[in-house]
């Protein structure tokens, strides 16, 4: 089944190859008939594009219903070990035995793969009429960038995670750079690409040492492996900078704020929804459990870091100007939360990282959908300052802004509350100044949640923008299930924990 998970979207992207999409130059001129047939084509690419993201959604779905939370053993693995390759001309044989293709699901993988599978949906809908040019490609870019995130989550071998790990890129790289907004698209997208670019340059080095010293890259046989404490401390700081730039914690986070601001919708969404946890599901699968000493030793230095990331991101939050600026800097914050609870060294908080995690990459991507799309759509500026008394001629626009803002703060009877609370009552457990020192985050988080709403929904109506109507229906329906999934996580959150309980025991035990 996680070959299906893979193979689907590749599946949807080759149907979009052979349709042909006419650019503006060839339509000039050109007849009604033409005009109609080009559109008609561009609405069936959409509709071959979202049914196969909707069909992966089935399918992971269906995984999850299989899936066994009683064993802490890798479910559904598949396995394709070894590559040799034959020259005919020169009678060579060639032999890749380290290419190991091996995937599997356990309890702290699943349910990132269903965040990804039911984000992508969500990343094809939001942009259904903003994106005019190039159609075909773009949709095409998201269903690859489903298949290569997947595989991030699935994959055992260290070396293919690697090669997922760094791939993502490509496709965010083409999505922020052609369908951006305004020239600094460009510098986003090379930003973006060359920064985290760097960072994971480490991570291969530390993976050609493991591999050199202990003759494998796989997941199982490396963390059986003795490794002495100080080489334990080299590769971890090496892990440790490629997935800091992922997070992103200060100071390697300045390429975010640029690619959330450039990138269209659908890519703003991915970044926060999913991109982001790929670090977070990094630090669970390598630096917890392959490299447990060396993450109990510099546990206070990675500490000192999110505090620093959590404050830094959330004053800087509250100083932004750009909409969508304030969403992706409050994503820092957040996410420094959950590094908090990740190395907390305790079930609580590592549970709790992982709820917030999830509950992150729901919340986010609703709120770039009503400032970066209900909005900015109709408005086409992103500047807070030209807005003001929305709720005058938008009310079921400002419910749903009012709600998220909410669920943002991390208030109760949302999966966020839950998140955080366990994430900082774990931390707690460890250094109680640090739990304080992260618990002002949820005073930050109030602070420019609230700012940005009242700015936003209050007030008399702005005189330099014009009334327009309220969100579509489409809009709604793509709001909507991001609701109900953090009020439900918020309101019977063991959904999860009790899911995941066995697996971050066991790798607390092995810690």
């Amino acid at each position: 089944m996680i070959t299906l998970l893979l193979l689907i979207p590749i599946i949807g992207s080759l149907c979009l190859v052979p349709l042909k999409e006419l650019d503006s130059r060839e339509l000039v001129g050109a007849p009604e008939s033409l005009k109609i047939q080009n559109e008609n084509r561009k609405q069936l690419m959409k509709q071959i594009a979202l049914i196969a993201s909707i069909v992966n959604l089935i399918v992971a779905i269906a995984l999850w219903i299989q899936f066994d939370p009683s064993t802490t053993q890798y479910q559904f693995i598949e396995e394709y070990t070894g590559l040799s390759l034959y020259n005919q001309i020169g009678n060579i044989e060639i032999s890749l035995p380290f290419i190991h293709f091996y995937v599997g699901i356990d309890g702290i993988s699943i349910y990132f793969v269903l965040l990804t599978a039911f984000i992508t949906p969500v990343c094809i809908l939001s942009n259904w009429e903003d994106i005019t040019i190039k159609i075909k490609y773009y949709l095409i870019s998201f269903l690859i960038l489903e298949t290569l995130q997947i595989a991030v989550f699935v994959v055992l071998d260290l070396l293919v995670f690697y090669v997922f790990f760094e791939s993502v890129l490509i496709p965010l790289f083409l999505i922020i750079g052609i369908w951006g907004a305004g020239l600094p698209r460009i510098r986003a997208s090379f930003m973006l690409f060359l920064y985290t670019l760097l960072g994971s340059l480490w991570m291969l080095l530390a993976i050609m040492v493991i591999y050199n010293n202990y003759g494998s890259t796989d997941f199982q046989l490396i963390a059986l492996k003795e490794i002495s404490l100080d080489s334990q401390k080299w590769l971890w700081l090496a892990f440790f900078i490629s997935f800091a730039f992922k997070t992103p914690l200060f100071p390697f986070h300045i390429w975010l704020n640029f690619a959330h601001t450039s990138a269209p919708l659908g890519g703003s969404i991915i970044l926060a929804g999913v991109i982001l946890k790929l670090a977070t599901y990094g630090y669970l699968r390598i630096l917890l459990s392959i490299l447990p000493d060396a993450t109990n030793y510099f546990a206070p230095l990675v500490q000192t870091i999110a505090i620093i990331s959590l404050i830094y991101a959330s004053l800087a939050t509250i100083r932004q100007t750009d909409i969508k600026g304030v969403v992706a800097y409050s994503s820092v914050a957040h996410m420094a939360v959950v590094v908090l609870g990740l190395f907390s060294n305790n079930i609580q908080g590592i549970q709790g990282a992982i709820l917030l995690s999830l509950a992150h990459g729901f919340v986010s991507p609703a709120l770039f959908i009503l400032v970066g799309g209900v909005l900015y759509h109709r408005y086409h500026t992103r500047t807070v300052n030209y807005y003001r008394g929305m709720v005058l001629t938008m009310p079921i626009f400002t419910i749903m802004f009012f709600l998220f803002t909410l669920f943002n703060m991390g208030t109760p009877l949302s999966a966020n509350f839950i998140g955080e609370f366990l994430s900082l009552a774990g931390v707690f457990q460890r250094n109680p100044v640090i739990a304080a020192l992260g618990a002002t985050g949820i005073f930050f988080s109030a602070c420019y949640s609230i700012w940005l709403y009242n700015r936003i929904a209050y007030g008399s109506y702005s005189k330099y923008i014009p009334v327009t109507s309220d969100i579509s229906r489409r809009e709604f329906m793509l709001l909507l299930p991001l609701l109900i999934a953090t009020l439900v996580l918020g309101i019977f959150p063991n959904i999860i924990l009790d899911s995941i309980a066995l697996s971050v025991s066991t790798l607390l035990y092995n810690v």
